[in-house]
């Protein structure tokens, strides 16, 4: 047995408030929620593995025991007798001999979390190998290389990493309905992840697959492991106000960001370190103590440069699908951002700290439609900038969906963010009926007009209306007038019947079109509304006109819903 002394803390009665843990594919962290600074001390048993640790002069605020199903080294967290009646002795039952790391955390600024005792548990094959364990940790060793499970990838692919941000411990930002930014960034990730797979050259690897923290430091590594040409992470933007709205790509700067919004995004995602602790790593292994996580330095010339022509590319199919915040890329000394061998760039899909905004960062068909901006994005900048011996990279290859009982065709064009008729051309369909374990083609190489004309007709996806129940309404009618189902109206509502109030309010997504239209001799808003059955209105705020006046050869984007 052996025993090591914790931090000297207050004298003053402590609580432990809660305890939560995070197996990843890497390590398993247990987070325990104090009242103040925890003073402890800790040792390990053998036959069976167990820590035993003793939380001194603190009272329990929470559940004990603790069942853990999903960690290959923990068990269960249960209460045990301590030495000392003061003391509260928390034991740790293992599945093998662990040296843990175990380190405090200060409250973070803005209040989310208190003081905490983090306990990491290295997983086999990543443990820690240092035989220093004399003392007490105040902050964890250097982290080892994380594991990372991928399957074999060909020589002949571009591999490209994305990065989910924040998980686990760190939420990220919070909508106004408390909906957290970690599950958005995943969820978009994922998808981002599966478009890209699905072409002829490129394969995705993902920093993280699940609910769980990776430090900046890790999520560069697990890129660099991988042998990945380019790394994006994706974030949910936020603000102090609800006001701002819209997409932002981030790229590398060695100064300070150049706007009020990406210093804000600065100091978010150096909050989102102190959460996991990486800050108190990074700090401890660099050998300037004056360096911090975000200071860049200006080797990075590289980076940079191909990391500005990402970014100008996401942004240009970005803009096709959602409103943007910036139209150019922001300049900010992000840690996730700083590897000097592989471009990177951060994209904010939108403001969660919007209403309108969280919403729509939930709703499937909106992450389709950024998943798709951003996949085409990367697609477009290997084919410009294709790797040295590598082929161009073709265009989407086309994924497939199995068709699952109660689909029908309408529901399964609506989550894969495009038309009914489109998959019955893709797929030669006579009728829209599909049966179940049918597979279908879900995206094509190209879009074209469906007259075959030269006029310029693409899909922008959709839009969200709201539509105010009437007497005589029924799901159906309400369906059948948007063009749309039953049951992604309920869907999209969480109606778990057909029952309907009279004054009731339904959101609804349409799909919208839009029509290029270039400006001939003659020509006024006026008349080209006319034409397209439109509003005079719609064509002007569809093109940000300030004024009636059109020249010859202009491009005028005409909605079509």
């Amino acid at each position: 047995m052996m025993l090591w002394l914790g931090a000297i803390a207050s004298a003053n009665a402590n609580s432990l408030n809660s305890i939560r843990v995070w197996p990843s594919p890497h390590d398993t962290r247990v987070v325990m929620d104090m009242g103040s600074e925890a003073k402890f001390s800790y040792f390990t048993l053998s036959g069976p593995d167990r820590l035993v640790l003793d939380l001194k002069q603190t009272q329990l605020k929470t559940k004990l025991p603790i069942v853990i199903k999903d960690s290959p080294v923990l068990t269960k967290i249960r209460h045990s007798t301590p030495a000392e009646p003061s003391s509260y002795r928390l034991v740790f039952e293992l599945k093998s001999a662990q040296k843990p790391e175990i380190f405090t955390l200060a409250p973070t600024a803005d209040g989310q979390y208190g003081h905490r005792l983090v306990v990491d548990f290295k997983h086999e094959g990543t443990a820690s190998t240092s035989s220093n364990n004399t003392a007490a940790k105040s902050a964890p060793q250097k982290a080892p290389a994380p594991t990372v499970t991928t399957r074999a990838i060909p020589p002949s692919k571009i591999v490209v990493a994305i990065d989910p941000g924040h998980g686990g411990e760190d939420p990220g930002s919070i909508g106004p309905t408390r909906k957290y930014e970690k599950h958005v960034t995943l969820a978009i990730a994922k998808k981002v992840a599966a478009k890209l797979n699905s072409t002829s050259n490129i394969h995705a690897v993902l920093t993280r697959t699940g609910d769980y923290y990776v430090n900046l430091n890790k999520r560069s590594e697990i890129a660099r492991k991988n042998k990945s040409l380019l790394l994006l992470s994706i974030h949910a933007d936020s603000y102090t106000t609800a006001g701002p709205r819209g997409a932002s790509v981030f790229v590398l700067s060695t100064r300070r960001a150049n706007t009020e919004i990406g210093r804000w995004v600065v100091k978010k995602e150096e909050q989102s370190e102190l959460l996991g602790g990486g800050g108190v790593l990074l700090s401890k292994n660099s050998n300037d103590k004056n360096v911090s996580q975000t200071v860049l330095d200006l080797q990075f010339s590289h980076s940079q440069t191909e990391g500005n022509k990402l970014a100008l590319k996401v942004i240009q199919e970005l803009r096709q699908v959602t409103k943007m915040h910036t139209s150019k890329p922001v300049y900010a000394s992000l840690a996730v951002l700083k590897s000097p061998d592989i471009p990177s760039i951060l994209v904010e899909t939108g403001f969660i700290s919007n209403p309108q905004e969280e919403k729509l960062l939930f709703q499937n068909y909106h992450r389709n439609k950024l998943a798709g901006a951003i996949s085409n994005a990367v697609v477009e900048y290997f084919k410009a900038n294709p790797p040295e011996g590598m082929i161009v990279v073709n265009q989407l290859s086309g994924s497939t969906h199995k068709v699952k009982s109660g689909e029908s065709l309408s529901v399964i064009a609506h989550n894969y963010g495009t038309t009914t008729a489109n998959l019955m051309k893709w797929n030669s369909l006579k009728s829209s009926k599909v049966f179940v374990g049918q597979e279908l083609k879900v995206a094509s190489p190209g879009a074209t007009s469906s007259n075959g004309s030269s006029t310029n007709v693409r899909s922008t996806g959709y839009t969200t209306v709201t539509h105010v129940v009437k007497s005589g309404d029924y799901l159906g009618k309400i369906a059948e007038q948007y063009s749309v189902s039953v049951s992604s109206i309920k869907q999209q509502n969480n109606l778990r019947s057909n029952t309907l109030k009279v004054g009731q309010k339904l959101q609804i997504s349409i799909q919208v079109k839009t029509t290029i239209y270039q400006v001939r001799n003659g020509d006024f808003l006026g008349k080209i509304a006319d034409k397209y059955g439109v509003s005079i209105s719609d064509i002007r705020k569809a093109n940000n006109l300030r004024s009636d006046s059109l020249a010859v050869g202009q491009k005028l984007t005409i909605p079509q819903p």
